[in-house]
């Protein structure tokens, strides 16, 4: 199976990050976690980025907030799928992180998961990987069914408290 790489762009990104790690483990998707800035650490990232696809990653997942160049950056050097995930921070809420990450050019994209997304962004991935693993497509399947059944459950004492 093919390894995740989850970038963050500085380790505070780490706490809303960790969401997306545990669903990695929960799948048993083989990952690696770095922190190389877009900024502060250009050569690194880009050494990492362009020979993730050799070391045996079939995607990459980008956190960074603010200005979130760091999801460009790794696109830029790679054509392994790359998924951002703007990071909540300063006073804008996250937007300025999310129109950074999104606003990419033709020919460079960067899938875009909500601000702070990081669960999504780690089924996205899975995702990637299941399409060619079908025990792991399976596993996603099973996921989807299990939360139908706990929005189900939920529905019924809603409607057996309120629709008598």
């Amino acid at each position: 199976m093919k390894k995740i790489a989850v970038i963050l762009g500085s380790d505070s990104d780490l706490l809303i990050v960790e969401k997306g790690i545990d669903i990695l483990k929960s799948f048993s998707v083989p990952f690696e976690v770095h922190i190389y800035s877009a900024h502060r650490t250009p050569v690194e990232a880009a050494e990492f980025t362009k020979s993730a696809r050799e070391n045996g990653f079939g995607a990459i997942i980008a956190a960074a907030g603010m200005a979130a160049h760091l999801a460009g950056a790794i696109a830029a050097n790679t054509t392994l799928p790359v998924i951002g995930i703007p990071i909540e921070s300063g006073k804008l809420g996250g937007v300025d992180a999310l129109l950074s990450t999104v606003q990419m050019p033709t020919g460079i994209p960067v899938a875009t998961v909500a601000v702070n997304g990081a669960a999504n962004a780690a089924l996205l991935a899975i995702e990637m990987l299941a399409i060619e693993d079908g025990e792991l497509a399976e596993k996603l399947n099973q996921k989807r069914k299990n939360d139908t059944l706990k929005v189900l459950e939920k529905n019924k004492l809603v409607e057996e408290k309120f629709n008598v």
